[in-house]
């Protein structure tokens, strides 16, 4: 069965989930006296802002990219160089026989710029294997195991470069799901404290009633901070 595929509860950034967590925790921590009646102790608090720095603290989703880039840069720059040990061997065929006969084709590079990064590892192999088979009839045209084992040591730095690359893919998948998963318990720790705040606040002070507002973007932050100013003013 097909994992469910994790969603964020909250919709803005990781960044503003993080300094919002941050801000309410310093207004509980003001208001712990209130909190208590809710059984909402310190220690909660405390535990709070330990998530919320684990959070902080995991690589985020430039960072991840950066990497994927990194190896996917590696795994191109090896695919040219196979791409290039095998065309070496392919002028040669082509000079001692036909592109059209049958021990042309029975190397299989037609297309070679279009095949995907797992059809050009396989047919890098095929050719190593191929030229071997037919090493006598090819020796004239200067193809022998030295060429032939450029194209078999490009093949194996292209694999592990394919390899890293699809690891690096994985490792960012893994790390997007344990951020959202790390964040959506901060939300829901966010909104507890919250709904805390403004009950304790609703009939008494409507600016820290205020304090304890969700906001979705940005601008509801500043506007409703430049509100704040004005009314502390």
């Amino acid at each position: 069965m097909k994992k469910q595929a994790v969603h964020r509860q909250y919709n803005f950034p990781d960044a503003d989930l993080y300094l919002q967590c941050i801000e309410r925790i310093k207004y509980a921590k003001r208001d712990i006296k209130q909190f208590e009646k809710y059984g909402y102790q310190l220690e909660r608090l405390k535990q709070f802002h330990n998530m919320c720095e684990k959070f902080r603290q995991l690589p985020d989703d430039d960072e991840l990219v950066g990497d994927q880039m990194l190896t996917t840069e590696k795994k191109y720059t090896a695919a040219e160089k196979l791409k290039s040990a095998i065309r070496s061997i392919m002028t040669r065929v082509a000079i001692k026989f036909n592109n059209r006969s049958g021990r042309y084709r029975k190397f299989g590079t037609a297309k070679m710029g279009d095949m995907t990064d797992a059809q050009l590892l396989f047919c890098g192999r095929r050719v190593v294997r191929v030229a071997r088979q037919q090493i006598d009839f090819l020796a004239d045209v200067g193809i022998n195991e030295n060429a032939i084992k450029r194209v078999s040591d490009a093949c194996s730095v292209f694999e592990t470069a394919l390899n890293i690359q699809q690891d690096k893919v994985a490792d960012r998948d893994i790390a997007v799901e344990r951020r959202i998963q790390q964040g959506n318990k901060l939300y829901q720790e966010l909104v507890v404290l919250c709904n805390i705040g403004k009950d304790i606040w609703a009939e008494v002070d409507p600016v820290k009633y205020e304090n304890y507002t969700i906001y979705e973007s940005n601008n509801d932050q500043k506007i409703a901070r430049k509100e704040r100013e004005k009314n502390e003013s």
